[in-house]
């Protein structure tokens, strides 16, 4: 009898390897093996014995991939020696998988970091492209056993076709429980007329014998899924909820046949295609609502990223990224996220590829260079040539990279833990109804089984959190208030302490009343100033822009200069002009105002008074906000602290002069006294508190706002109504509560009445669809109707 492989699992049917006193396959799983033993990678073993893949000898050679048009193809990013790629893994099959695919770097010094997509089966891999090729990478992946799938399919990115097999599955179980149906009714017949008709007893035992041919493939086949996933949960130690149901499906399936070959019975063949008929048609709905439900890719289609486009003439027009075509020209400023993959047509690109590699380094631009999506801009304004389609997905993605992730337990590690201790619970119920039954019914005691392990399905109470936060989700993100994910919409359910940024979070970017104050200024002057501040993205840069009365020309920026928190300098024209705070430029600020200094060639020339315009609605918001600890951050000094009087509740607490690190130092403060806190801020200055902060809430009035550091990205227009957003996450966690209650008083009844043998196992397989269905219809109304509440349109 031959042996198992060591890493594989395989039989060692062809030759028997001895290594380190076990047995392998084949060199090609012994070197896998040594592999991974010699980089104390052993722990691989440790999580799921006999889990690896055994390594494909006639891997084919991927040379072409090193050719610059597949290259280019292929991969998601190249910078410098930095290289980003998606490759398709389909043998990706368990926790030992993904745990040896993300520790590759352990492997390979070359390679930064992976990540796996274990639905998608895709790997994404960051990696040094000057010592290690892509084609070298390949064959790596390929001898550990991991050979990934590369076809014009996978490199085109489309999205995968449906799978089909779920559809073929139930139909096949139609059309046996169909015609299962017709070929009982000499059974039925039987039963109903009390009598025993000639030919129907001469030819049932034909029929009996059809029907268990039809129900063959519905078991071994339809039925698979349930298989492969029990086995696969008991595999890792996990006790699943498709292990009773696979019970059952094998009790009945092993009864029927006991009763036809002893001529005791009819057997249950079309009660079992029947069950699995509706199983799978309750799968398929489960299937398109979790479909539905794929909110980190779908709801990103109406995520409305601005750009900055230049029309012909010079004009400059706020657009939608999704209007945005191959061959138009956008502005990028200075900390802007580029959204597209470009070409610089003009300006000097200084770009930070943090973004999509983790590495702070700064990369050179020159005019002709490629820039790809998602870096960042540092410095001056830079016109860009768009070369390749938008993919709003790509810049979803960036924004849930894991270096923005605030790790917190949530409703899904609830749902994942009822579920697990909800299987062992009906397995012991399954056991005590059997023996109970087995002593006064022995015949009934597997329909009952039968129908106990069927009927009691947690199914809706997995679908309760993810259908109604995802839909809450989506009608916030209808109303301008865009959510990282369904973690965040607890958290912010939970928040007791609310901080808000001044300058551009409740007060307008645009709009304010300006005075200059200093020497007269040039047309020359003025239009150098007016170039200049288009380079920045501040909240009293853009309303200097709108304030300066002259022609709209563009000039070359040199040497821009960004301090946060201060101001900048560049050269423009030859000149050097400097602006920013009264300290930035070296003067004392005389008076409490909220003012910008300017400078030009070291010398002071004036400076532009703001009287800040704050948003519409907000005394009314403050009010609604009376159970909510209500704190005010600002870089200014203290010139509006009395009109803010005015406007916030009484117990409020402002604080002025503050830097983005000193922001950052105040969140953490409060969190330390225990604090739920939510910070409300532009994502320029105070992008560090955003990020400490348990909710991090970008406000954004136009242009490219899509702040990383922020789990959600919030309308300017929208921050009056900043309390009914977190009303709404209240109450979607109100109604997941009770769709927990009601997917639980379904299993207690449900389960109540199988044990007492009222039910069958084909109305227990029916009634299994209808809880997750009635599940979803409640938590759509109920939240459709609580988002009505707050939101006339766009619900």
């Amino acid at each position: 009898m031959s042996k198992s492989c060591y890493h594989c699992g395989q039989p060692a049917e062809k030759e028997q390897i001895k290594f380190d006193n076990k047995t392998f396959c084949c060199n090609g799983c012994k070197s896998v093996y040594e592999i991974l033993n010699m980089n104390n990678l052993g722990n691989f073993y440790a999580l799921n014995k006999s889990s690896g893949i055994r390594p494909d000898e006639n891997a084919s050679q991927f040379d072409y991939l090193d050719t610059p048009a597949v290259f280019d193809k292929i991969t998601d990013f190249s910078e410098g020696n930095t290289t980003l790629v998606t490759f398709k893994i389909p043998v990706i099959h368990c926790s030992s998988c993904i745990w040896l695919l993300e520790s590759l770097q352990t492997l390979n010094p070359d390679i930064h970091y992976t990540q796996v997509h274990f639905t998608k089966k895709n790997l994404q891999i960051s990696f040094n492209h000057q010592n290690l090729k892509l084609s070298e990478l390949a064959k790596f992946l390929t001898n550990l056993g991991y050979k990934p799938v590369i076809n014009l399919e996978t490199a085109d990115k489309k999205e995968e076709k449906i799978d089909k097999s779920l559809l073929i599955k139930l139909a096949i179980a139609g059309f046996t429980f169909g015609n299962g149906m017709f070929f009982s009714y000499p059974e039925y017949a039987e039963i109903l007329m009390g009598t025993t008709d000639f030919w129907m007893e001469k030819y049932k035992h034909l029929f009996r014998f059809i029907m268990f041919l039809l129900a063959t493939p519905v078991v071994f086949y339809s039925a698979s899924d349930y298989y492969k996933s029990a086995w696969y949960g008991l595999k890792n130690g996990i006790i699943n909820i498709d292990v009773p149901i696979v019970l059952g499906i094998l009790v009945l399936y092993g009864r029927s046949i006991y009763e036809t070959l002893t001529d005791f019975g009819p057997g249950y063949f079309d009660t079992l295609c029947g069950l699995l008929f509706f199983m799978l048609l309750g799968k398929v709905f489960q299937k398109r609502t979790y479909n539905a439900l794929a909110y980190d890719r779908d709801y990103k289609s109406f995520y409305p990223i601005a750009v900055t486009k230049v029309e012909t003439g010079g004009k400059q027009n706020n657009i939608l990224l999704s209007e945005l075509k191959i061959g138009d020209r956008i502005l990028v400023r200075n900390q802007e996220i580029i959204p597209v993959d470009s070409i610089l047509i003009s300006g000097e690109g200084h770009i930070d590829n943090s973004f999509i590699t983790g590495e702070s380094a700064t990369i050179a631009k020159q005019p002709g260079d490629k820039i790809f999506a998602g870096g960042k801009q540092i410095g001056s304004v830079l016109e860009l040539e768009v070369i390749k389609n938008v993919d709003q997905s790509y810049l979803t993605q960036l924004w849930n990279k894991e270096a923005f992730r605030k790790h917190e337990n949530g409703l899904d590690n609830l749902t994942n833990n009822i579920s697990k201790y909800f299987t062992l619970v009906i397995l012991g119920i399954t056991l005590i109804a059997a023996i109970y039954w087995g002593r006064l019914d022995f015949e009934k005691m597997f329909q009952v089984v039968s129908a106990v392990l069927i009927v009691a399905c947690p199914c809706a109470l997995a679908l309760s959190a993810p259908f109604t936060l995802g839909h809450i989700m989506r009608i916030m993100g209808r109303n301008e208030f865009y959510v990282k994910d369904t973690l965040t919409i607890e958290k912010l359910a939970k928040i007791q302490t609310l901080v808000f940024d001044k300058t551009g979070t409740i007060t307008h970017n645009k709009k304010s009343h300006l005075t200059y104050e200093g020497e007269p200024l040039s047309e020359f002057d003025l239009k150098n100033l007016k170039t200049l501040s288009k380079n920045s993205t501040h909240p009293l840069s853009k309303a200097l822009y709108e304030f300066l009365d002259t022609e709209d020309e563009y000039f070359p920026t040199d040497n821009f200069a960004d301090t946060p928190g201060k101001g900048y300098t560049a050269i423009v024209r030859g000149h050097q002009y400097k602006i920013g705070s009264a300290e930035f430029n070296g003067k004392t600020p005389q008076n409490l105002e909220t003012a910008v200094y300017l400078s030009k060639d070291q010398h002071f020339l004036g400076k532009f008074v703001f009287k800040n315009e704050y948003r519409n609605g907000l005394p009314s918001l403050f009010k609604q906000l009376k159970n909510y600890k209500i704190h005010l951050l600002s870089g200014d000094n203290e010139s509006e602290k009395n009109n803010l009087k005015t406007i916030l509740p009484q117990d409020s607490v402002m604080t002025f002069n503050q830097d983005p690190e000193s922001k950052l130092n105040y969140v953490k403060k409060l969190q330390e006294q225990g604090e739920k806190v939510a910070m409300l801020g532009d994502g320029l200055n105070d992008a560090g508190a955003l990020k400490q902060s348990n909710v991090g809430i970008a406000v954004a009035d136009d242009t490219n706002a899509f702040t990383p550091s922020s789990d959600i990205i919030m309308a300017g227009s929208r921050v009056a109504s900043l309390n009914h957003y977190l009303d709404l996450s209240k109450d979607a966690i109100k109604i997941v509560k009770i769709t927990f209650a009601i997917s639980l008083m379904y299993n207690v009844i449900g389960i109540s009445i199988a044990v007492l043998g009222y039910m069958s196992p084909l109305i227990a397989a029916i009634l299994m669809p209808i809880s997750s269905i009635s599940v979803v219809s409640f938590t759509s109304a109920a939240t459709w109707l609580n988002a009505r509440k707050y939101f006339k349109t766009k619900n």
